[in-house]
């Protein structure tokens, strides 16, 4: 299919597209609220709560108020503080590092495998000291890490794993949920998220008991009965009018989920041999396509080759967090995958309302912009074509 500016412009997300779907659902759910005056807590929090944690299979689902809150809750449930280390990757969304700091210990950062953009586990083990309390294993562009190496590696070092599923709900690995392989798992409900809310939201998740009902002590300030504090928390708690909408739009999370597999395949023949480099995907791993993000060469020039014939793209991330400048203090020594993927990552469209022939218009104009811009050769080992275990 030949690049022409009269087909339709494509974009990052469709939320008015979808909004359509249920937006009758979604405004009844809002009136009930509004019936009700009960904005804070109320049956739409633990009906969310119960949903989201029979779906991941644990026992435990604490809403609050953001992705990043959830993070904070986390680390705070589980002591983290000053004189600790959390190891974390430098390939991620700032709040992965910004809360470790923010409760006062040190994320350390290391570098990630070059195919799955993930921890490495050779890299975390190395990273590893006395003074590391955590390690946050992100599942980025909704791909699990590798679960199995990081828990061995936590295990050995007698440290708590914490997963940062803000971008993995409903991915799996080996028949394992995201979200239930670890001491805690956070997610995020901001409104570009898989599953994504109206404004902020978000989740912590546990199959410890003890566990659990710190985290939801810590939503409230650190209360354990009214106006009684053991702990100092937060302000965590997620409106009631948000877990409403989103316990509807969970309802078509599947669906959603088996589009953007179904573009992800697409994609991978579409491409095959177009100049990028396609998401690599283990044996035992089922992600859910948060982003479908590939490697490009002259990748600023296809951005804006793409731009021109009205497709968008993204950018996560331009810069890795060891070279951001508030975290200049804890930086020791490079990241070369990390540096690399900075300056080649390049994420295309694949939300659920994309139809075949903007797949297949996208899929021509990144041939067309690697053709005029340069092309690059595959990592080793990656996969070029339709996604492994697809």
């Amino acid at each position: 299919m030949t690049p022409t500016p009269t087909h339709r412009p494509v974009a990052m997300l469709d939320l008015a597209a979808e909004f359509g779907l249920f937006g009758d659902r979604i405004r009844a759910v809002v009136n009930e609220v509004l019936e009700s005056q009960r904005f804070i807590g109320g049956p739409a929090i633990a009906e969310l709560e119960s949903k989201i944690a029979k779906r991941v299979g644990v026992a435990h689902a604490i809403a609050v108020s953001s992705g990043t809150d959830a993070l904070l809750c986390a680390l705070m449930t589980l002591g983290v503080g000053p004189g600790d280390e959390v190891i974390v990757p430098s390939f991620t969304f700032f709040a992965t590092a910004g809360s470790v700091a923010r409760v006062g210990a040190t994320p350390v950062f290391v570098d990630i495998d070059e195919r799955t953009f993930n921890l490495d586990p050779n890299r975390v083990r190395e990273a590893m000291t006395s003074c590391t309390k955590a390690i946050i294993a992100v599942h980025l562009f909704g791909q699990c890490a590798d679960m199995d190496a990081i828990r061995e590696i936590a295990r050995e070092g007698g440290v708590r794993v914490i997963e940062d599923a803000a971008q993995a709900l409903g991915a799996s690995y080996h028949g394992q949920s995201a979200c239930a392989m670890s001491d805690l798992a956070c997610l995020s409900f901001y409104p570009t998220k898989n599953l994504g809310g109206f404004g902020e939201g978000g989740m912590v998740l546990t199959d410890d008991d003890e566990l659990g009902a710190l985290a939801r002590q810590m939503r409230v300030h650190g209360e354990s009965s009214r106006y009684h504090h053991e702990r100092v928390g937060g302000n965590f708690r997620l409106d009631t009018m948000k877990a409403a909408i989103l316990s509807v739009k969970l309802d078509y999370f599947d669906e959603f989920t088996e589009r953007r597999r179904q573009n992800a395949k697409a994609y991978g023949g579409l491409l095959r041999d177009a100049g990028v480099t396609t998401p690599f995907v283990p044996d035992g791993h089922e992600p859910v396509y948060h982003q479908y993000s590939v490697l490009a060469n002259a990748r600023d020039e296809l951005v804006t080759f793409l731009r021109e014939r009205d497709v968008q793209s993204g950018i996560y991330y331009p810069v890795g967090l060891h070279d951001q400048a508030c975290f200049k203090q804890f930086r020791h020594g490079d990241l070369p995958v990390t540096e690399r993927a900075c300056r080649r990552i390049l994420s295309l469209p694949c939300h659920p309302m994309l139809t075949d022939e903007d797949l297949a218009y996208v899929a021509s104009c990144v041939r067309a912009g690697t053709q005029k811009h340069g092309r690059v050769e595959p990592a080793a080992g990656s996969v070029t074509g339709a996604a492994a275990g697809h």
